[in-house]
């Protein structure tokens, strides 16, 4: 990670500062990524050269965070090229959004940097479904993929007493199975070589491997020549430390962590897998859960337990993240 003391175009700017992360090329598949940490972390993985592509269940939210990602207030005022770029902003001129007579609505991007970025439906509880959302990741990705964010994640705030059956189902199903899915699918087109039995996904991983070492320095790869493939878990201090009033949550972070911590173990050295436990963000999911406690505390109130006084932003944990 480089640090700039200047704003350049394409540089990731968190609280003033502009850094690069060295994902360009790189191949950056983010459940969970139309809101909140996801949305924030492609954001930052695009913005540093990455081909981001967002997952997640409703097609609204999906176009929303790609007009967001490029730094577009009204989705409808932009049109995303096709793979090929096969479209009416063809030809690598510059795409622009109608926008208001200020200006406020240009895109100053390329139908290039536009086609980096896509929005791809899928359910991470349901295995073909993201087996599907990797299979086009990876067309879109010259049939690879460098790095995982699981980022889609659920909260309830709901004692024991009260817990239902179907609300422990339901936490679990998202943040539990839906990582562990996630990663199963995504592990054959992570792969340096083809391994029997995973797969078309692992196979066309045999053929590409020597043209990915190829160009190894435009992919953010080592000096070895090796891509470095990675995997990032969303988990939480609740899943280490436990927090009041919402067990089964904390229950599900705890197992993403004890996943992280043995896939790590299992995946290596081919495959990093990490996991990164924030405390309270700033995000859509946290204005849910104070809507849900109807004024029993605050915003203001739980970054008082902080030593800065505040709780995270959604782009400080993405720079954690990149």
């Amino acid at each position: 990670m480089r640090f700039r003391n200047v704003q350049k175009q394409g540089a990731v700017k968190v609280r003033g500062l502009c850094m690069e992360y060295g994902c360009k090329d790189k191949t950056v598949v983010i459940t969970g990524g139309t809101s909140g940490i996801g949305l924030a972390a492609a954001r930052a993985f695009w913005l540093d050269g990455a081909r981001v592509c967002i997952i997640g269940r409703d097609r609204v939210k999906g176009m929303k965070a790609l007009a967001e990602i490029v730094g577009c207030k009204n989705p409808e005022e932009i049109v995303f090229p096709g793979a090929n770029g096969i479209n009416s902003a063809a030809g690598g001129k510059p795409a622009e959004a109608k926008g208001s007579s200020n200006g406020a609505g240009k895109i100053p991007f390329s139908v290039q940097m536009l086609r980096r970025v896509r929005y791809i439906h899928g359910d991470v509880t349901k295995p073909e479904s993201c087996r599907m959302a990797f299979l086009v990741a990876a067309c879109y990705g010259k049939n690879r993929v460098d790095v995982l964010v699981n980022s889609a994640g659920i909260y309830q705030e709901k004692r024991i007493e009260k817990m239902t059956v179907a609300d422990y189902n339901h936490i679990m199903d998202v943040n539990v199975k839906g990582t562990l899915l996630m990663i199963k699918a995504c592990r054959p087109y992570m792969l340096p070589h083809g391994e029997e039995g995973f797969g078309a996904g692992a196979q066309r991983g045999a053929v590409l491997e020597a043209e990915v070492n190829k160009s190894a320095g435009n992919n953010g790869s080592g000096s070895s020549g090796k891509r470095d493939r990675c995997i990032i878990n969303i988990g939480s201090d609740a899943g280490i430390g436990g927090n009041y009033g919402c067990p089964v949550y904390c229950a599900s972070k705890g197992a993403v962590v004890s996943l992280t911590k043995a896939l790590a173990l299992d995946l290596a050295p081919d495959i990093r897998v990490n996991c990164v436990c924030p405390g309270d963000v700033d995000t859509p999911m946290l204005a849910d859960q104070l809507k849900a406690a109807e004024g029993s505390y605050t915003k203001e109130e739980m970054g008082g337990g902080y030593p800065l006084g505040r709780i995270a932003g959604a782009e400080e944990v993405a720079h954690v993240i990149c």
